[in-house]
């Protein structure tokens, strides 16, 4: 039988024991969370290259419809992150309404700057997400004629024809997009994008049908590309 002054002891020695151990085990603990994270340097160069691309959509839109364009891109590749874009393209459109018979046709270049910010955490992956904005303008002419007009006055059917007609046009675009490397340096990637006009000339006619770059003249539009990218 355990007398009680040794169940004392006993229960002081045990105490004491836990006392000591406890906070030992705490500053163990602290220092383990505490040791120093191992910082991998960034070692990409600030210049890493460039890459031209070539939409792919416009001249298909072209083909198979009475408008669309066809564009090329020259980007500028800044730490895998920022990508300075510069792109160029030449918009046309040949169209005759089937209620009214009237006809119109421009063709003119286009003009696009503006960047691209890559949106994934390892942004060295062979895909990239791609945030963006551009600024762009374009300055047309345009033709536009009806076979026959009837005066409301004296009821005379009057063809009319106006050519050359000047405008212009400049808009903001917010761009979203994909890019995966295919093979070497060939790329293929997609892009959707919003169109919000900023100020305008329509001419001495009023409103323009299509505007090269922008589509359909508006106040907002949505356009589309699909690209084909080397890098070099």
């Amino acid at each position: 039988m355990i007398s009680r002054k040794n169940n004392s002891t006993y229960t002081l020695v045990l105490a004491v024991s836990l006392f000591l151990l406890l906070p030992l085990q705490g500053w163990a603990q602290y220092g383990r969370k505490k040791l120093p994270e191992k910082v991998i340097p960034d070692t990409t160069a600030f210049l890493n290259g460039f890459a031209v691309s070539a939409d792919l959509l416009g001249p298909a839109m072209l083909a198979l419809g009475d408008y669309g364009s066809m564009e090329a891109a020259l980007r500028v590749n800044l730490k895998d992150r920022w990508f300075p874009t510069i792109e160029i393209g030449l918009g046309k459109a040949d169209n005759v309404d089937a209620a009214t018979q009237t006809s119109y046709k421009t063709k003119a270049p286009f003009f696009r700057i503006g960047g691209d910010y890559n949106l994934m955490k390892d942004k060295h992956d062979i895909y990239r997400l791609f945030g963006g904005i551009r600024y762009a303008f374009t300055s047309y002419k345009f033709d536009i004629g009806n076979p026959g007009l009837t005066d409301p006055v004296w009821g005379d059917h009057v063809p009319f024809e106006a050519h050359d007609v000047k405008a212009n046009y400049h808009w903001l675009e917010v761009c979203f997009g994909v890019d995966a490397s295919i093979w070497g340096p060939l790329h293929l990637g997609w892009s959707v994008r919003y169109k919000n006009r900023l100020f305008h000339d329509d001419g001495e006619l009023g409103k323009s049908w299509y505007v090269p770059g922008f589509g359909k003249s508006g106040k907002t539009a949505f356009g589309g590309t699909f690209n084909i990218t080397f890098d070099i």
